[in-house]
């Protein structure tokens, strides 16, 4: 098999022939169809978040079930299965636990299953349990025409939320509005913050949700009403330095929460529950992916380099 492997310290990826492993108790040998590329990775490979090395980067993928080990009732070999967070997708096998494997449905390409996965579920979490969203609520989302935040303003306008979105430049402002945002802010040519008290007359949003961190989040928390909470869920430009909390407290009693989806799939069932609605809703065609680009899993640092740019306005694939 082939498997991308990050061994040493430093941005650096390899491609090396590995021995297929065999799967052990309560685990699934899954040929690897296609990887999501997310920042997590980015993060991973840059030593931003410490993974022990060597390791190989990737935690979404969709593929074919090939071989289970003792003790797994959750799949079978032939299974088309999809998952998030497990390490080591940038291969084109990978052994994961059984349990957090999701069954794609009949009706739904690979392809499609490993672009909604992470991104899916995390837009899913983000709107239905960390801020449920309610007719009535203004919500901003940042990077409202990226992968998550197309899905995002989705969901979060299907909720019935007056969508706030900021994007860079003027085709990422008409991206986030054909998504579902109602107003859609350049940032490059807006203050956002203004924009968004413009919009509020005022009052602010209920809830910010901030996947870009370092240079947003400030603003981002002067954008909420009383009461209102800041959902940062990345760092895209950097990790939000240390605060003191009482500017939680003269910005209006605020909240501040770091979710990650791990904790919102913390069960099967609730794994199933939510990768289910968000599979089902790509197979409908309620949810609509945009798939940017497909690279071969030799370019996975061209990947992350596009993503880091913010030049994206869909989904970055590998293909192994």
């Amino acid at each position: 098999m082939q498997a991308l492997i990050k061994a040493e310290p430093g941005p650096g990826l390899r491609i090396e022939e590995v021995r297929v492993p065999a799967p052990g108790k309560g685990q699934a040998l899954v040929r690897v169809e296609a990887a999501g590329v997310n920042f997590i990775d980015i993060y991973q490979r840059s030593g931003a978040y410490k993974v022990p090395l060597p390791f190989t980067p990737g935690q979404e993928g969709a593929g074919v079930v090939e071989a289970v080990g003792p003790g797994v009732s959750e799949v079978r070999a032939g299974d088309r299965v999809a998952w998030a967070g497990p390490l080591g997708s940038y291969a084109s096998h990978q052994i994961v636990p059984a349990a957090r494997l999701s069954p794609v449905p009949r009706g739904l390409d690979l392809k499609s299953a490993a672009a909604a996965m992470l991104q899916g579920m995390t837009a899913h979490y983000l709107v239905t349990d960390t801020f449920p969203l309610r007719p009535g609520h203004m919500c901003l989302i940042h990077a409202a025409a990226g992968g998550v935040g197309q899905l995002f303003c989705q969901l979060a306008s299907r909720a019935g939320a007056h969508v706030i979105g900021t994007a860079g430049g003027p085709e990422k402002v008409r991206q986030a509005k054909r998504a579902g945002a109602q107003e859609a802010i350049d940032y490059r040519a807006q203050d956002f913050e203004a924009e968004v008290k413009r919009i509020t007359a005022g009052a602010g949003v209920h809830v910010a949700y901030d996947s870009v961190g370092k240079d947003t989040w400030e603003k981002s928390l002067r954008t909420l009403r009383p009461r209102g909470m800041l959902v940062l869920f990345g760092q895209s430009s950097g990790p939000v330095p240390a605060f003191d909390p009482q500017l939680l407290a003269t910005g209006g009693s605020l909240f501040l929460t770091r979710p990650t989806l791990g904790f919102y799939t913390l069960t099967r069932d609730e794994l199933l529950t939510r990768a289910g609605a968000v599979l089902g809703a790509v197979e409908r065609e309620d949810l609509k992916l945009n798939i940017e680009t497909a690279f071969p899993l030799d370019q996975a640092t061209k990947a992350h380099e596009l993503l880091a740019s913010r030049k994206t306005t869909g989904k970055l694939l590998l293909l192994p």
